[in-house]
């Protein structure tokens, strides 16, 4: 989203490649927000949810990328000069690869990076598979692995939010108590902030985690990619519609 850079480059006169760290479908969907809008798909209608965005297939209503906030405006307005600023970079890497999201690069090489932009060309849309082991300031508690360690192959439910979402006090404690009277083992990531109004999880009741005598393990932070790949998650549980961004 650091879409100002192109004002440094431009001062200095640099070149400007973006690198995405999410996929290229969330871009491409961030690009047809103006459509999306005149469809009557953004807001997103609830009657309307499962259905398929026949412009984005195979995407649904409640697959779009769009947050709740008490000013749309100013976010769609933040989309717009999001994708401005990158379709006028010199290239763009993508934390993707071709089997991926075959459907998604097709329409990004024929719809926004087409030979009508100056220095656009297929060679300068890369799609490239990078993950970083952390780009967090906070520390990463290894110990979890320990944790995982002792459950079965496909026993644990993760559950993550990622490091953009936020949610409220009474959504938060409907997760936690139905995760709770699941009787399933369950990693949670959440993100410091995560909770409106909260540091992290001060909200929940006195003696929540104890009494779930080990049941549940919570993390601000941990290394994702050994967590991701461990045995025994088996079931995931997301809240930011499959962005991994901080992985």
């Amino acid at each position: 989203m650091c879409y100002f850079t192109q004002d440094v480059a431009n001062t200095f006169q640099l070149p400007r490649i973006v690198l995405r760290t999410s996929g290229v479908s969330s871009y491409v969907a961030f690009a047809a927000f103006p459509l999306l809008r005149e469809k009557g798909y953004i807001p997103l209608p609830e009657s309307k949810l499962e259905e398929e965005v026949a412009e984005l297939p195979p995407l649904r209503v409640k697959d779009l990328p769009v947050i709740k906030t008490e000013e749309p405006e100013k976010y769609y307005e933040l989309v717009y000069t999001f994708v401005k600023e990158t379709k006028a970079s010199l290239g763009v890497i993508w934390n993707s690869f071709e089997e991926l999201e075959s459907s998604a690069l097709v329409t990004l090489r024929q719809t926004i990076f087409h030979p009508n932009f100056p220095n656009r060309s297929l060679s300068q849309v890369l799609p490239c598979f990078l993950l970083s082991s952390s780009s967090s300031l906070i520390p990463q508690d290894q110990n979890c692995i320990s944790w995982l360690d002792k459950h079965t192959p496909n026993s644990v439910v993760y559950v993550s939010f990622g490091s953009v979402a936020a949610i409220t006090e009474t959504e938060f404690l409907e997760i936690a108590w139905g995760l709770a009277n699941s009787k399933q083992p369950f990693y949670g990531w959440l993100d410091p902030g995560l909770i409106r109004g909260s540091e992290w999880l001060e909200p929940l009741p006195s003696g929540f985690l104890e009494n779930l005598e080990g049941r549940g393990y919570i993390v601000k932070w941990a290394p994702q990619q050994e967590v991701l790949a461990h045995p025994a998650i088996g079931r995931e549980g997301s809240g930011e519609r499959g962005n991994r961004e901080d992985y």
